[in-house]
C-alpha cells in the first residue's frame, strides 16, 4: 500500500465528517459530560460514525482507535505494527463555546510513528496534511494547495502556543525562564499546524493529553520540517504502553529551540 494514495480519500473523509459537525454547530446542541468529565456532543459521535464507517471501507483490515470507542486492551493493541487513530472531534470545549478552534484529526500509525495525518478545520474549511514521502501542505477553503513549511528564521522574540483551556504553572515557569516571547492561546490540533505553517516557533504542552489528541497534528509538524519531542528530547511515540495519555512534550521548528527547552526543563 502506497500510503500517498490514501490522502485524497482522507481528505474527503474528514471533510465530510467536517460537515456534518458543523450541521449541529448551526444548531441547538446538547452537551453531555463523560466518566473523565470532558464534554461529549452529537458532533463527536456523528464524526465518529462517519470516519469509522470510512475508514473500514478504505483500509478494512487496518484496526481503529477513536476517542468515541472503547479502548482495545494492550495485549491485543501491542500486536498491531499499523493501526488508525483518530480524534472525531478535537477541541469539543472550543466546539461548546462557538470559537471556532476544533478540528477532525485522522492519523496513521507504523511501528509507533505517526506516519500520515489529516487535521481538518470546520469552521475554516482548511485541511492540513502530513505524510511520509509527501512532505506537508495546506489545502485551503477554496481548494487551493500550498506546500507548509516550519518556520526557520531565528528571532529574539519566540512565538509561542498554549492550550486555550489547558494552562497552568508548568507553562508559566516555562515562560519565566523565556526573555522575549509572545503567548498566543489557540484550541485543539490548530497548535501544531501553526508551527507547521511558519506561524508559530513552540507548543510546549504539560499535563494530560491522549495519543489521538496529537498524532495527526505531530505528523503534520514533522513533514514540515518540525520536531515532537518528550522532555527527554527523544520523539513523541504511540503504542507503547497499556494506557495511551501523552507524556509531557513540547513541539517545535527548529533544532535551536530545542537546546532552549532542554535547558529550561
Amino acid at each position: 500500500m502506497n500510503i500517498v494514495d490514501l490522502i485524497e480519500p482522507l481528505t474527503e473523509l474528514s471533510q465530510n465528517a467536517g460537515n456534518a459537525i458543523l450541521d449541529i454547530y448551526n444548531s441547538n446542541f446538547n452537551v453531555s459530560i463523560k466518566e473523565d468529565t470532558s464534554p461529549l456532543t452529537q458532533a463527536d459521535l456523528k464524526s465518529h460514525q462517519i470516519i469509522v464507517e470510512g475508514l473500514k471501507k478504505i483500509t478494512p483490515n487496518i484496526p481503529i482507535i477513536s476517542e468515541e470507542s472503547s479502548l482495545q486492551s494492550f495485549d491485543e493493541r501491542k500486536l498491531w505494527h499499523q493501526y488508525w487513530i483518530i480524534d472525531p472531534l478535537d477541541g469539543t470545549k472550543e466546539f461548546v463555546k462557538k470559537n471556532g478552534e476544533f478540528t477532525v484529526n485522522i492519523a496513521l500509525i507504523n511501528n509507533h510513528k505517526a506516519i500520515l495525518g489529516i487535521v481538518y478545520v470546520p469552521v475554516s474549511r482548511k485541511t492540513y496534511i502530513g505524510c511520509v514521502g509527501f512532505g506537508a501542505q495546506i489545502i485551503e477553503a477554496d481548494k487551493t494547495k500550498k506546500i507548509i513549511h516550519v518556520s526557520e528564521k531565528t528571532s529574539k522574540l519566540i512565538r509561542i502556543v498554549g492550550s486555550r483551556s489547558h494552562q497552568g504553572d508548568s507553562l508559566k515557569n516555562f515562560l519565566n525562564q523565556i526573555e522575549h516571547y509572545e503567548l498566543q492561546p489557540m484550541g485543539s490540533s490548530l497548535k501544531f499546524c501553526l508551527i507547521a505553517e511558519g506561524l508559530a516557533d513552540i507548543y510546549p504542552r504539560y499535563g494530560p493529553t491522549s495519543e489521538w489528541d496529537t498524532a495527526a497534528a505531530q505528523a503534520v509538524v514533522e513533514q514540515a520540517g518540525g520536531l515532537v519531542l518528550k522532555t527527554d528530547g527523544t520523539p513523541l511515540l504511540y503504542n507503547t504502553k497499556d494506557n495511551i495519555l501523552n507524556p509531557d512534550f513540547i513541539a517545535i521548528n527548529s533544532p535551536l529551540h530545542k537546546e532552549l527547552f532542554l535547558k529550561s526543563d
